[in-house]
């Protein structure tokens, strides 16, 4: 039986080898791609997940944060660790509102929005983005944007949406440069990061340790399912933040 489950990995591994080459045809290198994830979910998975993120991000798999001991970990790097979680666990993108506790609200583990990313982030750090920016809505609603028509927060969805990530950074985190080409060296792990989409939509993904061969830096996000890539400059950049802690916490 061990032989048999050993086979089926490597023939898993070398339809991802296969799969993480550029052969020419986007079809075919998805489809392969596709039976590759096929084993991954029929087999030895994390191994082959490991493989194949080895083949995808390149020299760029190296990770910094996870070479520091836990004792000398500090926010950016619990921000960024727990982003990763979300990409091992290939959290679903569903942007759907559902109700959820309060404070400390979350909705189900396997699926969330590119937001969700940033808050499970921030909570592995222990920052509850929910609690932070609802207490802010609480006493400064007027100064959100009004784009869902509310005349009231919701902890619901408050902290789920763009608009008010990007207005309580911009009161309480610290705003970076927008601009990457001259200014790799302010881009850095644990930050947060917005963008718009060609079609308007917003988005939002964590600043990663890895990098790609001309040093940029990959970025973790959910557009579909979290990944961990090089897209920084894919998108129009709309933000870019770093968020350690509130003011009167550094005191």
């Amino acid at each position: 039986m061990k032989r048999i489950k050993f086979i089926a990995a490597a023939i898993g591994v070398i339809i991802v080898l296969i799969g993480s080459v550029w052969i020419g045809n986007h079809y075919w290198k998805s489809t392969i791609l596709e039976l590759g994830y096929l084993f991954q979910q029929q087999h030895n998975e994390s191994f082959i997940r490991d493989i194949e993120q080895r083949i995808s991000l390149g020299s760029g798999y190296y990770s910094p944060v996870e070479e520091i001991p836990e004792d000398e970990l500090t926010v950016p790097d619990f921000i960024l660790l727990g982003a990763r979680a979300e990409v091992n666990s290939r959290t679903r993108y569903d942007a759907a509102y559902v109700s959820i506790s309060y404070p400390g609200g979350d909705v189900s583990p396997d699926v969330g929005a590119c937001t969700d990313v940033i808050i499970r982030a921030f909570r592995n750090a222990g920052i509850d983005l929910q609690k932070l920016i609802h207490e802010d809505m609480k006493e400064n609603f007027n100064l959100y944007p009004k784009n869902w028509g509310l005349n009231a927060p919701d902890h619901n969805i408050d902290h789920r949406r763009v608009p008010n990530q990007i207005r309580f950074l911009e009161r309480f985190g610290t705003p970076l440069t927008t601009e990457v080409e001259g200014n790799l060296d302010q881009w850095q792990w644990g930050d947060v990061v917005y963008w718009r989409f060609s079609n308007g939509r917003d988005h939002c993904g964590i600043i990663s340790d890895r990098t790609n061969k001309e040093g940029v830096p990959l970025v973790i996000h959910n557009a579909s399912i979290t990944r961990e890539e090089d897209c920084l400059l894919k998108w129009e950049i709309t933000g870019h933040f770093c968020f350690h802690s509130l003011p009167d916490e550094e005191n």
